[in-house]
């Protein structure tokens, strides 16, 4: 049984995390805990993921749980989530990082602190979105050089980060199948005269409204005909669900970065 450590364990998907962490067979909640100065910070864990009161105490840092897991499950914020993957290099503790928004450096820092622990990384770890992911490779191999590519992205009004790690990974893997790099060919905002759209750009533009969980939308357009695929999230659950689904495939795996494609199998999909 794997003991799941929940960073932001009273943010809104530290408790769906937690929540998932109990419905999971092979998991069970190890500890959680909230940053400096948080009101819940003493609070029962059990009782903010709405599974009762587990007697799992939100502690100060994660310093303060660190030997009560086997694996850290994080959907924070990039500079939090690299202080925890410093300490977890430290400790030997697996990790699953949903966290958007990490740079080049940061994610260069993680894949060498990495030697010391298994980590589970990606920008989405819903089945669904990682599904979308092999849609769209697929389609980039036929489609791409000869068809426009966009992506829209819509989420709620709090999200920090612009584009979506998603929406990046999804240009990404437009920008590979054809050959190229997003840095060249991503064009993440259009306004004014901007004159006629260059060929093999790929465009992703940004939505922030209300309480938008996450849509995204990547758009094969032609002439006169056009191919949309699209996921829509009604509910943080289905992240929380693959993360958990991530933490229990750590158990035994060798350090390193893995990928969710690497938890579902994907890669030959």
């Amino acid at each position: 049984m794997m003991r799941v450590i929940v960073a932001g364990a009273a943010g809104r998907m530290g408790r769906r995390i937690g929540y998932m962490v109990e419905q999971h067979p092979a998991l069970t909640y190890g500890g959680g805990f909230e940053a400096s100065g948080s009101e819940y910070i003493g609070s029962d864990a059990g009782d903010l993921a709405a599974i009762g009161a587990n007697g799992i105490i939100i502690q100060e840092g994660l310093e303060a749980v660190i030997d009560s897991g086997d694996v850290i499950i994080d959907f924070t914020f990039h500079e939090a989530t690299m202080k925890f993957a410093r300490l977890a290099a430290k400790h030997n503790k697996a990790m699953v990082i949903g966290t958007t928004g990490l740079s080049s450096a940061e994610l260069a820092e993680l894949a060498e602190l990495s030697g010391d622990f298994p980590c589970v990384q990606a920008p989405n770890m819903s089945v669904c979105v990682n599904v979308l992911f092999k849609l769209v490779q697929k389609a980039a191999t036929v489609l791409g050089k000869d068809y426009d590519v966009e992506i829209i992205e819509a989420h709620h009004n709090k999200k920090k980060d612009a584009p979506s790690g998603t929406a990046i990974k999804l240009g990404e893997i437009v920008a590979q199948e054809v050959g190229t790099s997003l840095d060249e060919v991503g064009v993440f905002e259009r306004s004014g005269i901007i004159g006629e759209r260059r060929p093999g750009e790929i465009g992703i533009q940004s939505i922030r409204a209300a309480d938008i969980v996450g849509e995204h939308t990547v758009y094969f357009a032609g002439p006169g005909e056009r191919i949309e695929v699209s996921h829509r999230a009604q509910t943080r659950d289905h992240f929380a669900r693959g993360a958990t689904i991530a933490a229990a495939w750590l158990e035994g795996k060798a350090n390193g970065i893995y990928s969710m494609f690497d938890v579902l199998d994907l890669h030959n999909f």
